[in-house]
């Protein structure tokens, strides 16, 4: 019975044959159908706080910026928990070395103060990205049986993708800088991910309770099987 359960794990699936995934590499996102993807990680802007002036022209700089562009974009908005505990455990180190009695009180109090306001308020970080497809074919909306011959193309896309590369992430990072610059003209600064935030930031969105108590290691530290 032992063998049989071993040998019936053996057999499962991996969670990475369901990801549109294929790798991750030089700041770039390489999907399994061949297409391109970079992420930009966005600023924010407090639009309440402007003037009506600056919010029209604000307005205004954006729909330039969409009828700008001759490629679609897709706007990520990711809302998580405010993860506050390495902050206190610094605070509490802090404590600890702390000479001064009074000081000690004080911190240890501040730090009661901290974690009851955020379990209470419940906060949330925001984070906001822009992602930038590049697809090698073109842009245009490819038919159902389109699709489904890229099934039993796998192999060739892959070793299209070997060879041309370069070639694709240079047009592909051509679509960042203009989004980039566009962006700025409004005043949103935003950066391309390199390839270790990249991996960080699926790891995060696909595991999102495990990656608050198990960090990911960096990239020159991962090891593939």
């Amino acid at each position: 019975m032992k063998n049989r359960k071993a040998n019936v794990n053996n057999n499962m699936p991996s969670t990475q044959r369901y990801l549109d995934i294929s790798e991750i590499r030089n700041d770039t996102v390489i999907l399994k159908d061949g297409t391109l993807r970079a992420v930009l990680l966005i600023s924010s802007i407090n639009f309440a706080l402007k003037s009506e002036e600056e919010q029209e022209a604000i307005i205004q700089g954006y729909v330039s910026f969409l009828n700008s562009l001759d490629f679609p974009l897709q706007i990520v908005i990711q809302s998580r928990k405010l993860n506050i505990e390495p902050y206190l455990e610094d605070l509490r180190y802090k404590q600890k070395k702390q000479i001064n009695d009074l000081l000690k009180i004080q911190m240890a109090d501040y730090i009661d103060f901290v974690k009851e306001l955020v379990e209470l308020g419940d906060i949330m970080k925001k984070s906001f990205y822009i992602v930038v497809p590049y697809n090698p074919m073109g842009d245009k909306k490819r038919g159902f049986f389109s699709r489904i011959s890229d099934l039993f193309l796998i192999g060739t896309i892959v070793r299209l993708k070997s060879q041309k590369f370069s070639e694709y992430r240079e047009g592909l990072f051509r679509r960042v800088d203009k989004v980039i610059s566009a962006l700025n003209s409004i005043g949103i600064k935003s950066a391309p991910l390199d390839t270790q935030s990249l991996i960080e930031l699926y790891y995060n969105s696909y595991n999102p309770l495990q990656s608050d108590v198990q960090k990911l290691n960096e990239v020159d530290k991962l090891s593939v099987e």
